[in-house]
């Protein structure tokens, strides 16, 4: 009896029936209740409605107005940083379990970690005053 229900269907298509019919349904269900709302919803433009939004706050200049790089490179470095210190957490839980080829393999991550944290500081690219 064991070895009948383990045993895969012939057929693969009625596995993924309802998998498609689900995917059909929640895309069919957007696309209806956003015909919806813009036929059924008010139709009344104003001034006031077709201005952009800012937090209450009067627009002033261009929003084209160029940032200072170091802005986005800060960003990205902060992003890229965060995202190493979270492979930390796996090796904490499982540091017993991983033992020392675990610890060495940390280790050299680590010093690929500070080689790029020191070339960084060199070519000064968290210096702002420039």
């Amino acid at each position: 009896m064991t070895l009948f229900l383990l045993q895969q269907p012939a057929d693969t298509t009625v596995t993924y029936f309802p998998l498609a019919l689900q995917v059909l349904i929640a895309v069919g269900l957007v696309a209806f209740l956003t015909a919806a709302t813009h036929w059924l919803g008010p139709k009344r433009r104003t001034s006031d409605k077709l201005q952009n939004f800012a937090s209450g706050i009067e627009t002033h200049g261009d929003a084209r107005q160029p940032m200072a790089i170091k802005y986005f490179l800060t960003a990205i470095l902060f992003v890229l940083f965060d995202v190493e210190v979270i492979f930390f957490y796996p090796y904490a839980v499982n540091f017993r379990e991983l033992g020392w080829e675990g610890f060495w393999a940390v280790l050299l991550f680590v010093g690929f970690f500070l080689c790029g944290f020191i070339y960084i500081i060199r070519k000064g690219a968290l210096n702002w005053e420039e």
